[in-house]
């Protein structure tokens, strides 16, 4: 009986190995891929890395950045990655060392589901043996991303080296942040993938100045895109774009925080401060770069009398639903100062409904600054974060200096 009892326990014990054994994802750089309704992939890579108590974590590769992803949950042969912000998650199987399965994003009222596979050891992303490049695409290029109304133009900045290729596409509403991709013969390939978005870029290159043929992948909707190189190409003043309606000074308004508490720009706490508001959303990737940029600049200047308030625009009015996403950015970023729940949608039209003061809303994010006097000086569409590289130290550069000139004016009475 005893013998029976060890040989038991013994074969529970290896079971128990095997099954960990199994589903435990295998360390270095993978390749994943996300299929479009079209059949095009959106390739990202990912590095998964062993953590003590047999956890896992892995960052997603997007040219310098590194994206952090600490939520990998196994059970039997199921692997749950939850992404760190955008509310969204992958639920694969692993198949031999290959994960299969989906990415799922949970959009308010509704889930969208697009299919995934990832295999480990492949470091490639687009082609795996590429061609020798036609031409250098480096440099800076105007380029047209849709047709008709929907058309927007852009600005491309890339990077190329031999067959490797980085960049972004800055737009009025912030940029495309960190694209990485390649150059084989003459087609140009760059992709990216946060946990909200993801994107893929194809176009074929004609010569050293002109790309034609283009295809933006972004998930159900593809467009069209073309570009020529354009050394002094630029967007409008990015100040220009929103403003106060005749008439008006100032802005108002009064919403809760995560906690429930209502905060209004008439509160003590603002009274003779520089006020910064954030207009935007958990689900937005230019609104996280801000965010990440804000939570710094709000420790360097805060002692200094200014202050900083988020209007939270989700793609729900549940208050609950929109408190979980904004605790994740909270958590995430360490923000101190308050985010607020609106109650408003990511709709543009109910975006401007709920500050009625300004002319219209054109994108997020849309930071509003705010002199001692409470009188509106300047708003901004847009956010150029860290992919940009020069755009987004000259705008931090040209935000400080902005700030200090204010924080140096008198108040008067109010």
């Amino acid at each position: 009986m005893k013998f029976k009892f060890v040989i038991s326990s013994v074969l529970f014990a290896l079971t128990i190995t095997s099954v960990f054994a199994q589903t435990q994802l295998k360390t270095g750089v993978w390749r994943g891929a996300l299929k479009t309704p079209s059949g095009t992939e959106i390739p990202f890579n990912f590095d998964v890395k062993d953590m003590t108590g047999g956890k896992q974590e892995l960052y997603v590769i997007n040219s310098t950045e590194r994206l952090r992803v600490n939520d990998v949950t196994t059970r039997g042969d199921s692997v749950f990655i939850h992404m760190p912000l955008f509310d969204s998650e992958f639920k694969l199987k692993l198949e031999g060392e290959n994960l299969n399965g989906q990415w799922v994003r949970h959009l308010g009222e509704r889930d969208v589901a697009v299919e995934f596979s990832a295999q480990p050891n492949t470091s490639w992303r687009f082609v795996k043996a590429p061609e020798k490049p036609a031409y250098n695409v480096d440099g800076r290029w105007s380029a047209v991303i849709g047709k008709g109304e929907r058309a927007d133009t852009t600005v491309g900045e890339f990077k190329q080296n031999g067959n490797k290729l980085t960049g972004t596409f800055l737009t009025t509403t912030g940029d495309y942040r960190f694209l990485e991709g390649s150059v084989s013969g003459d087609k140009l390939y760059l992709s990216c993938f946060d946990g909200g978005h993801a994107y893929t870029f194809t176009a074929t290159i004609k010569d050293a100045q002109t790309l034609t043929d283009g295809k933006f992948y972004a998930g159900a909707s593809v467009q069209e895109w073309s570009a020529v190189k354009d050394a002094n190409a630029k967007l409008p003043d990015a100040y220009s774009l929103t403003a106060l309606k005749p008439g008006y000074k100032k802005i108002d308004f009064s919403f809760k925080d995560i906690n429930g508490k209502q905060v209004s720009l008439q509160d003590a706490r603002y009274k003779n401060k520089v006020v910064i508001v954030q207009i935007l959303g958990s689900w937005c990737p230019n609104c996280m770069d801000e965010t990440a940029y804000m939570v710094n600049y709000y420790k360097k200047f805060r002692s200094k009398g200014v202050e900083v308030i988020g209007l939270a625009y989700e793609r729900t009015n549940d208050f609950e639903k929109s408190k979980k996403a904004l605790l994740q950015v909270k958590n995430r970023f360490n923000v101190t100062y308050p985010l607020l729940v609106t109650g408003y949608t990511s709709n543009k039209a109910e975006t401007a409904k709920s500050l009625p003061m300004l002319t219209k809303v054109v994108g997020f994010p849309t930071t509003i600054i705010i002199d001692k006097n409470g009188d509106v000086r300047k708003i901004h569409t847009g956010f150029n974060g860290p992919g940009t590289g020069e755009h987004y130290t000259e705008f931090i550069s040209e935000f400080e200096k902005l700030t200090a000139d204010l924080l140096a004016e008198s108040t008067t009475a109010r």
